[in-house]
């Protein structure tokens, strides 16, 4: 017997439900757990210890939770990379400020954050700044930095 039927069997004994509803409930239990274990922490991905400061064009904004993500296009030394860049939800985003008509495509945005880990061009972000000047905080995990 597999291992989600011994579970399952489990289930209904304890519950006391049978048939669709324990089905339906069990399903709903498994992938809440599989949705939380898959949420990260600050410094499971990124290295508090390599700060980035750079400014790129906007190519796209997704708007999601947990995380929302900003794409850039950063030149440096004629080179061009698509950074991807983590910061808080967007509900979270909304109440710090920010509107989805500030990010349009090819808006200039200057960031400041952490480099992921690995080395990648990921980065978590602590906040960027718009081309008129404006600051906008991006609800970073990284707690070990005040964020406003």
């Amino acid at each position: 017997m597999n291992k989600e039927k011994i579970l399952m069997n489990a289930f209904i004994k304890r519950t006391g439900v049978t048939g669709r509803i324990a089905a339906l409930s069990f399903s709903v239990i498994v992938l809440m757990a599989a949705s939380a274990l898959a949420h990260h922490s600050f410094t499971a991905e990124f290295d508090q210890n390599k700060p980035i400061k750079f400014s790129g064009k906007v190519t796209e904004m997704k708007w999601s939770n947990p995380h929302a993500w900003i794409y850039l296009d950063v030149t440096t030394n004629g080179k061009t990379v698509n950074w991807a860049l983590e910061t808080g939800g967007a509900n979270s985003l909304i109440r710090r400020g920010w509107r989805k008509e500030d990010l349009k495509f090819g808006t200039v945005l200057s960031v400041e954050g952490w480099q992921a880990r690995n080395g990648s061009a990921t980065a978590n972000v602590r906040s960027i700044r718009l081309p008129d000047g404006k600051t906008l905080f991006a609800g970073s995990s990284n707690t070990a930095v005040e964020d406003k």
